[in-house]
C-alpha cells in the first residue's frame, strides 16, 4: 500500500503540531508497510507573505494529487487588516471547494483520563463518543450574493445560506452510512421553524432515510436547542449531521466537553475518498512559537487518515491506543494539565506518544 500526503503546515502552532504528528504519522506507516510519499507547501498568511495570495496554484495543484492533505492552521492577527476575499481563511475555504471535500467530520471522544478537564461533570462526560458531520462545501460560508452595500443612506452586510438538493442527499447518506457502524441514531439539527433553508434540509434528509436508511434511527432537533443538550446531556447523541454555520460552531460546543480543542481531530472528505485532515483548534497565535500547543488533535487527526483514506484501521487504532496510554501515565500539555505535575511541551509530547507506539 502506499500513498502521497500533502503537508501543509500553515501559520501560527500549525508549524509546530503538524512536524509531531508527521513523526507519528511515518513510523506508524513504516511499521505497517505502507509507502507514503511527503510534499510541503504554502497555505494561509504564510503564502501571502511569499507568493502574494493564500492559495498559489502550485499548492492547489500539488493537493489535486495527494491521497491525504495534512493541515495545521491559517490566519492571525499579522494579516486580520486584509479585505475578506484574500486573508488566509480564504485559501482553507477555497481548498475545500476546489477538491469537493463536502463532509467534515469531528469527533468528540473523551479519553478517560481527561474526565477532569471536561467543562462539565465526569458523570455527564464518561464514555463520551459523539459524532459531528458537518457539510462544507455549501450553506451560508459559500452563498452568493454576499457583501457590503450602501441602500437609502446606510450600509448593509449580507450573505446567502443557500442549499442544493444533492448537497443535502449526499451528506445525509455519509450520515447514516456513518451510523451504521456505530449506534445507528442519526440527529439531524436545523432552524427548521425560522429559515426556509433548513426547513428544506430536513425535508430532504427526512426522505433520505424513509427511501435508503429507514433501518437508522433518525431525529431532528433545532440548533439553539441541540447547543442546550450538547452541555445538559451530551451522551444522547450519536452522529449528528447538520449544514456548515451550525456544525462549525456545534463542534466548537463538543470540544469542551472533551477537555480542550486540543484533544479534537477533524476529517473532510470528498467523494472518492481522499480527505484533508486537522485539529480543529486553529492557529492559537497567542502560544505560538513557545512549544506550548498540544500536538494530540493532530495525531489523531492522522489516525483519521489512515482510517478513512487509506482504509488501515489497524494502524488508527495503534495512534489512539498510544494517545490514551501517555495520557493514563498522566502527561500533558498545558491546556489540559489540571492538577498534574507531569506538564510536557509540544514536541516532548509527541515524543511520549512515540514511545507509548
Amino acid at each position: 500500500m502506499s500513498g502521497k500526503v500533502l503537508v501543509l503546515p500553515g501559520d501560527g502552532i500549525g508549524v509546530e503540531v503538524v512536524p509531531v504528528a508527521l513523526t507519528v504519522m511515518s513510523k506508524v506507516a513504516k511499521d505497517a508497510g505502507i509507502d507514503l510519499h511527503f510534499e510541503e507547501g504554502l497555505i494561509g498568511g504564510v503564502a501571502i507573505d511569499r507568493s502574494g495570495t493564500p492559495l498559489p496554484e502550485a499548492t492547489l495543484n500539488a493537493a489535486r494529487s495527494a491521497d491525504i492533505v495534512l493541515f495545521g492552521g491559517v490566519g492571525g492577527p499579522k494579516w486580520d487588516h486584509l479585505p475578506m476575499s484574500g486573508r488566509p481563511e480564504r485559501g482553507l475555504l477555497r481548498l475545500r471547494a476546489e477538491l469537493g471535500l463536502f463532509a467534515n467530520l469531528r469527533p468528540a471522544l473523551l479519553f478517560a483520563p481527561l474526565a477532569a478537564a471536561s467543562s462539565l461533570k465526569p458523570e455527564l462526560v464518561a464514555d463520551l463518543d459523539i459524532l459531528i458531520l458537518r457539510e462544507l462545501t455549501g450553506g451560508i460560508y459559500f452563498g452568493e450574493p454576499r457583501g457590503v452595500r450602501e441602500e437609502n443612506g446606510e450600509k448593509v452586510g449580507f450573505n446567502t445560506d443557500i442549499y442544493r438538493e444533492h448537497e443535502i442527499e449526499r451528506i445525509a447518506r455519509v450520515a447514516f452510512q456513518l451510523a451504521e457502524r456505530r449506534n445507528r441514531r442519526v440527529c439531524s439539527v436545523d432552524k427548521a421553524n425560522v429559515l426556509e433553508v433548513t426547513q428544506f434540509w430536513r425535508d430532504v434528509v427526512t426522505r433520505v432515510h424513509q427511501e435508503e436508511f429507514a433501518h437508522i434511527e433518525l431525529s431532528h432537533m433545532y440548533v439553539d436547542n441541540a447547543g442546550m443538550q450538547l452541555v445538559r446531556a451530551p451522551k444522547q447523541f450519536d452522529v449528528i449531521v447538520t449544514g456548515n454555520m451550525f456544525g462549525d460552531i456545534l463542534s466548537d460546543v463538543a470540544a469542551m466537553l472533551t477537555g480542550s480543542l486540543g484533544m479534537l481531530p477533524s476529517a473532510s472528505l470528498g467523494a472518492t475518498g481522499h480527505g484533508l485532515f486537522e485539529p480543529v483548534h486553529g492557529t492559537a497565535p497567542d502560544i505560538a512559537g513557545k512549544n506550548f500547543a498540544n500536538p494530540l488533535a493532530t495525531i489523531l487527526s492522522a489516525a483519521m487518515a489512515f482510517r478513512y483514506t487509506l482504509n488501515a484501521g489497524a494502524c488508527a487504532d495503534q495512534i489512539e491506543r498510544a494517545v490514551g496510554r501517555v495520557l493514563a501515565d498522566g502527561v500533558r500539555t498545558r491546556d489540559i494539565a489540571g492538577d498534574s505535575r507531569n506538564v510536557v511541551g509540544t514536541r516532548e509530547m509527541g515524543e511520549a506518544v512515540l514511545a507509548a507506539l
